[in-house]
């Protein structure tokens, strides 16, 4: 009699707001602090930034740093970028025994390094290369969700259902669709038909990410496109409330920037010009408690971190 196959995890997500993986953002000292606003049904569930497999497997402590010390009743899903078959299912077998309760896929990074390396969206040209490597996961960690994140295709979105059904035909339980194509990288436009598409052809749930700017938008996104859950990236580097809707004061703006500036310094030895510039590149976004105002310019041309820590701290004991 044939052994029975194993079992996999159901979805961990505790509600349909997840918080995307963006590099260079939502690393431990970030991702802690949003999810920390936040009550499970509020916002379901993250993701690390991707950490780059290239040639062979990463070490189990890499991705435990990615992971961080930290635990939150919402999930964590460690997302992995790399091309290299046996280097990607080796990297996610220590994911999982280094604390991984999902691992996510991307198949959606637009930047050079990730085209040069013939890794991210550099894939979304090959759908059979897509399900390979997907496969190759989900046969490596047998027990634990696999996700994967594509964009809605390369220079154009005609790929794009043969994409998601190569996600699912590999096996993955969720497939999340940016909804921009890689040509059209970081731009405003987001076309919702495309996530349409894409949920009519695959049975596995989908996470739409694209074109939502403030928290009406999520359930709007839900409601046109039949996605199960919905995914929030820059809007959440300038409203870390959006997935609750809370609306911040100027106050408590300020207090999640100087949290943020001391988790930096804290956990990761930031220096304070490294510190500023994390804190500049949230204020270049930012809208919540109209901190910033019609005075962007002057927050993001402040050259002496103490100053602007100061500046902070001034509107947070208000």
């Amino acid at each position: 009699m044939a052994p029975a196959a194993p079992i996999v995890s159901a979805l961990p997500f505790t509600g349909p707001f997840l918080l995307a993986p963006m590099e260079g953002v939502t690393e431990p000292c970030f991702r802690d602090l949003v999810l920390s606003l936040h009550r499970p049904e509020e916002l379901g569930g993250a993701f690390t930034e991707f950490a780059r497999v290239v040639d062979r497997p990463l070490p189990r402590r890499t991705l435990a740093e990615h992971l961080g010390a930290r635990r939150h009743p919402m999930p964590v899903g460690l997302q992995l970028m790399g091309s290299d078959t046996d280097a990607l299912a080796r990297t996610a077998e220590r994911a999982v025994a280094a604390g991984a309760p999902l691992v996510d896929l991307n198949f959606g990074c637009p930047s050079k390094g990730a085209l040069a390396g013939c890794a991210g969206s550099a894939l979304l040209d090959d759908p059979p290369r897509v399900e390979a490597l997907v496969r190759a996961v989900v046969d490596a960690v047998p027990t634990t969700p696999v996700s994967a994140k594509i964009r809605a295709g390369g220079q154009d979105d005609r790929l794009l259902e043969d994409l998601a059904r190569a996600v699912e035909a590999g096996g993955a339980q969720l497939l999340t669709v940016h909804c921009r194509t890689r040509a059209e990288a970081y731009r405003d436009t987001a076309d919702w038909g495309r996530l349409e598409r894409a949920v009519a052809v695959v049975s596995i749930p989908v996470c739409g990410n694209g074109g939502v700017a403030v928290h009406g938008d999520l359930r709007r996104l839900l409601e046109r496109t039949g996605c199960r859950f919905a995914m929030v990236g820059r809007a959440a580097l300038g409203d870390p409330w959006i997935f609750s809707g809370h609306e911040a004061s100027g106050a408590e703006s300020a207090r999640f920037l100087l949290d943020y500036a001391a988790a930096l310094r804290g956990q990761r030895g930031a220096s304070p010009r490294a510190v500023a510039g994390r804190v500049k590149q949230l204020l270049a976004h930012w809208t919540a408690g109209d901190l910033v105002g019609g005075d962007r310019r002057s927050w993001l041309t402040e050259t002496d971190p103490e100053r602007l820590l100061g500046r902070l701290g001034a509107v947070a004991a208000e």
